[in-house]
């Protein structure tokens, strides 16, 4: 794997620590911390101010109802959650998207194809297939994107993007990714608002595509 040049912002993964992000998104910096060993060593450092904080407010008292609560939370039995390992390209969070199985690809023309994890009304989560060569329609933003690279790579107005890095898109970035030669570029894209295509086509085959 080629050097990780662009990260996950700080802003962002300190609400992923402290579990306030969005799944969509908080799946995408799962993917990335998963492989980018300087935003693993960022993750620890607020999982270890968080923890310090935790020790400085253990003796602040409580209501004995609450006592009782939490320690019925804990002591009811717990159903164990499947742990799902990378497989090829795709990280330990892809796979518990996928509940262990392969992309399931819809075709979206011009040889790119995605296949949808999550979709609720706070946002979602897919996989883009981009043929090598080929572009992505001009488009902006309503909110915010984040796309990880899992194979492969693509290069827009801001730059190249290769495995392991993380594009954030927001309401002033307008651009047309377009995947380089060699293998084609598979992402992770998350969004929390439609996006915004410039041209008729895109627009009006975007409620059918769901993206």
């Amino acid at each position: 794997m080629s050097a990780i040049t662009h990260h996950i912002p700080d802003d962002m993964m300190a609400a992923y620590a402290a579990g306030t992000l969005p799944y969509p998104f908080a799946m995408v910096v799962a993917a990335h911390v998963s492989l980018c060993e300087d935003c693993r060593a960022t993750l620890e450092s607020y999982h270890a101010v968080g923890g310090a904080l935790l020790e400085q407010t253990a003796d602040v008292a409580v209501s004995s109802g609450l006592k009782s609560n939490l320690m019925a939370l804990l002591d009811a039995p717990v159903q164990p959650e499947p742990v799902y390992d990378a497989q090829g390209i795709y990280p330990g969070p892809v796979m518990e998207a996928l509940k262990g199985g392969a992309p399931r690809w819809r075709t979206l023309g011009m040889g790119v194809k995605q296949s949808i994890l999550s979709e609720t009304d706070g946002g979602s989560a897919r996989l883009l297939y981009i043929p090598a060569g080929q572009a992505v329609p001009d488009h902006s933003h309503n909110g915010l994107e984040l796309t990880l690279v899992l194979q492969g790579s693509f290069s827009d107005e801001t730059g190249r993007f290769g495995v392991g890095d993380v594009e954030i898109g927001d309401e002033d970035l307008e651009h047309t990714p377009i995947a380089d030669a060699g293998d084609a570029c598979i992402c992770l894209a998350a969004t929390d608002a439609p996006l915004r295509f410039n041209a008729f086509m895109p627009r009006l085959l975007q409620p059918l595509f769901r993206i």
